[in-house]
């Protein structure tokens, strides 16, 4: 179990491919309002965040981009990899209207888990997404995007 106290850095990963036409605005919304994914943050903890995407597939460069952070972080302010979380967006985590998780998931949390930073996964959670889950409306979907509708 993460202990979310002892965190000062959500850094939130967002699919590459979904983030060329999403703003990224339920997932912000989310963090702010400690809702989905992030409803086990204590809500009156400050946190600092940064937004990324994973590079696009196969997500490789996720892994540099938190290696820089770590590296970074560590030399200019002392906060190290254990003061550090990353969240995966509900974009690459669930089946929704961007398309189904993505096919390098497993991949993604075996490259963060190499630098040492622990992750979670989910951000938005929106109950319409959840009803088409329960539904089986996603299951067997080929992976488009969609022009409209609610956050992952």
């Amino acid at each position: 179990m993460i202990d979310l106290n002892e965190k000062d850095y959500v850094v939130v990963v967002q699919c590459h491919i979904v983030k060329e036409r999403c703003s990224g605005y339920y997932c912000e919304k989310a963090f702010h309002e400690r809702t989905g994914g992030f409803a086990d943050y204590p809500k009156d903890r400050p946190y600092r965040t940064l937004y990324l995407t994973c590079g696009g597939c196969c997500g490789r460069a996720v892994q540099r981009k938190l290696i820089n952070l770590k590296n970074q972080i560590h030399k200019r302010e002392g906060v190290g990899r254990d003061r550090i979380v990353v969240q995966l967006s509900s974009c690459i985590t669930k089946d929704n209207y961007h398309g189904p998780p993505c096919p390098h998931l497993d991949y993604l949390r075996t490259l963060i888990a190499r630098i040492g930073i622990d992750v979670r996964e989910d951000t938005s959670v929106s109950e319409l997404a959840e009803k088409r889950r329960r539904d089986g409306v996603y299951r067997g979907r080929e992976a488009e995007c969609l022009n409209d509708g609610p956050a992952a």
